[in-house]
């Protein structure tokens, strides 16, 4: 089943729409509640990330559901092109004014997300702090993907700081698999959860 769909800005009312769909779709697949508590944590922690990215886009959000199988799903489409320029005049209205590490496995996931809707024509050319472990050294153009599963994998290897930060993230203990992936000019962002 496929939930209604969401049109998504930087507005709270609309963000809030988000929290009501989920719930909506849990209540139909008649989960229990500590059950519709979880998923309702990992759709407060996409809302927590998505101001940040709806400043230079525009959105979408609904969910599919099959038996106690969820899929959160987040499209995002630019509506402005996000070059390294302008992606840089972002930065500057940061209260740091710099890149700093994103720190978290949500924020890694919005700066996945955000790497993915900036001009991939310049993007070749920006420093390679954007990879992290469980990413491919190369983004493809053609399959530009980055999952919570590969991170993992690649945090399993590193141990240290990396280990530590999925061991204290909510989306990383609740999560089965977060993908952010590149089609057709839009990212989509999918949290996946089964019961």
């Amino acid at each position: 089943m496929k939930s209604d769909v969401c049109e998504l800005s930087v507005n709270a009312t609309d963000l809030k729409t988000v929290l009501k769909e989920t719930a909506k779709s849990a209540a139909y697949r008649e989960l229990d509640k500590k059950e519709t508590y979880r998923l309702r944590l990992l759709a407060e922690e996409l809302v927590e990330m998505l101001p940040a990215l709806l400043r230079f886009s525009e959105g979408k959000f609904w969910v599919e559901s099959e038996g106690k199988s969820f899929e959160l799903h987040v499209t995002l489409r630019p509506n402005q092109l996000l070059t390294a320029e302008r992606r840089e005049k972002l930065l500057d209205v940061s209260t740091s004014k710099t890149n700093a590490a994103a720190v978290g496995i949500m924020a890694k996931i919005r700066l996945a997300a955000e790497f993915m809707l900036v001009d991939y024509e310049r993007s070749a050319s920006m420093s390679e702090t954007f990879y992290i472990p469980g990413t491919p050294s190369v983004v493809s153009l053609a399959d530009p993907l980055w999952t919570l599963n590969a991170y993992r994998e690649g945090a399993k290897k590193a141990k240290g700081e990396t280990w530590d930060e999925l061991e204290k993230s909510i989306v990383a203990n609740l999560a089965d698999d977060v993908v952010v992936a590149l089609q057709g000019g839009q990212v989509d962002i999918v949290v996946k959860k089964a019961f």
